[in-house]
């Protein structure tokens, strides 16, 4: 419209518009869109528009309802492509990419064929690419998502762009606030990673990886990657391996703010695939009921370790024994022995330090570390049942401990529950694998976990 205006100044917009519902009645609106009406008209004035048919916007002009868009963007993440199946009962495949630009982020849909257009699997993050001929609809959520239909192409650019890199975007999770979305994101970790499965609403089975990171700030944040698991990452994660999360958003969780991403998040992780041998001194062994032993392990930079035996290679050991191992995996103080591992004891080392050297006073506990601790039972141990969202019950046990500087509760949940309830009152206990959180009216609390192990000393 403009070009035409610009080089017809004796025609006013109304003109042209009133032109092009006359045009679209003559040839009929089935035919003709309001451009395609305009490039006739234009025509008609003996007046070239050369731009070819087509609608070149940002991605914070998006609406739902645009077709033909096309648009230079940067690639953040990509899912795998997915197949579904139709009402009728025939399949489809789906992938989604987040791409951003300077001012905005937005979700793209490859349908069908699209889902497996050649070349989108060197695509990396970062990547600068041309999306031709799309068309946009409203999501779920009401946001607008660019759909490449049949239609519609995408293809690499290899120019200078204003769009700026993946680095530039990249966010300490210090920086982080409640309901940001589709950000790439930067940390240490902190603690354990863990996988999860569990069964979601419609009943069908899914899997996660939990970990924490840390910012430049001190502070850490719980991370749930849903849809992932274990083979994303590297077998040998450092304690404090720096990550880069690539497509998460920030949600409001039970302790704060939390980090969520889903199987199209990119998980960047310092790290390799061989696993290095492990010193340390074994302070607690914990059979379960599969056979399985979960032991805590301290090396000599008093280091935690949470080891899970999965092939009885440590069963010539005992508590106090220091012993090298060839672990499968270690996810920072997480640490997997199965056939592949190699245990073996060592002599008496006396760097690495006992578990007295190691246990922690009650009012030196801080919330989200790892601890042993000694101490007196002051209140007889109670066990409550206690209603999940999902209608579940499950068994809370907690008991009150104090030692010479301070009281705190110690809880446990499901089996570790069953610990606290051999427990009485007056005993002195020692009791390994707490972790602290924080509880009712900020105080802290200790929690049993997996690897815990109360020892009762009168």
């Amino acid at each position: 419209m403009s070009k035409l205006l610009e080089q017809k100044p004796e025609l006013s917009k109304e003109d042209v518009e009133e032109q092009i519902k006359l045009k679209k009645e003559k040839i009929g609106a089935g035919y003709l869109t309001d451009q395609g009406a305009l490039f006739l008209i234009a025509s008609d004035y003996g007046v070239t528009l050369s731009e070819p048919l087509k609608v070149e916007m940002g991605l914070k002009d998006l609406y739902a309802g645009a077709k033909e868009i096309s648009l230079e963007t940067r690639v953040l993440n990509l899912s795998p492509a997915k197949q579904f199946s139709r009402k009728d009962g025939s399949p489809f495949y789906l992938r989604t990419m987040t791409v951003y630009d300077e001012n905005s982020t937005a979700s793209v849909k490859l349908w069908d064929e699209k889902a497996n257009l050649p070349g989108l699997e060197n695509l990396k993050p970062g990547d600068l690419i041309k999306i031709i001929k799309a068309y946009v609809k409203s999501d779920l959520d009401g946001s607008p998502t660019i759909n490449i239909g049949s239609g519609s192409n995408i293809e690499t650019v290899d120019s200078e762009s204003e769009i700026p890199t993946i680095d530039t975007i990249t966010k300490d999770i210090s920086e982080l606030q409640e309901g940001q979305k589709d950000l790439v994101i930067s940390g240490m970790i902190d603690g354990i990673i863990s996988g999860m499965e569990f069964t979601n609403s419609r009943g069908q089975p899914g899997k996660a990886l939990r970990m924490r990171l840390k910012g430049k700030d001190g502070n850490a944040i719980r991370v749930v990657l849903w849809g992932k698991d274990e083979s994303s990452i590297p077998n040998m994660i450092s304690q404090a391996a720096k990550v880069r999360l690539l497509g998460v958003k920030v949600k409001s969780g039970n302790q704060g703010l939390e980090i969520h991403g889903n199987d199209a998040t990119i998980i960047e992780i310092e790290g390799g695939k061989e696993a290095e041998p492990v010193i340390a001194r074994i302070l607690s062994i914990s059979p379960t009921e599969n056979g399985k032993s979960m032991i805590l392990a301290v090396d000599n930079k008093r280091n935690l370790y949470n080891i899970s035996d999965f092939s009885n290679s440590t069963s010539i050991c005992e508590e106090g024994d220091v012993i090298e191992c060839m672990p499968s995996k270690v996810y920072g103080n997480s640490i997997t022995l199965d056939d592949n591992s190699f245990v073996r004891k060592l002599d008496n080392d006396e760097s690495i330090p006992s578990l007295s050297q190691i246990r922690t006073k009650i009012n030196d506990i801080k919330i989200d570390e790892n601890y042993c601790i000694e101490a007196i039972i002051l209140k007889v141990p109670e066990r409550r049942e206690v209603q999940t969202k999902s209608g579940e019950s499950i068994s809370l046990s907690e008991m009150f401990v104090e030692d010479d500087t301070g009281q705190i509760w110690v809880k446990g949940w499901r089996n570790q529950a069953r610990l606290i309830d051999k427990c009485e009152l007056g005993e002195i206990v020692s009791i390994t694998g707490l972790n602290a959180k924080a509880g009712l009216e900020g105080r802290i609390e200790l929690f049993l976990t997996a690897f815990s192990k109360i020892t009762k000393k009168n």
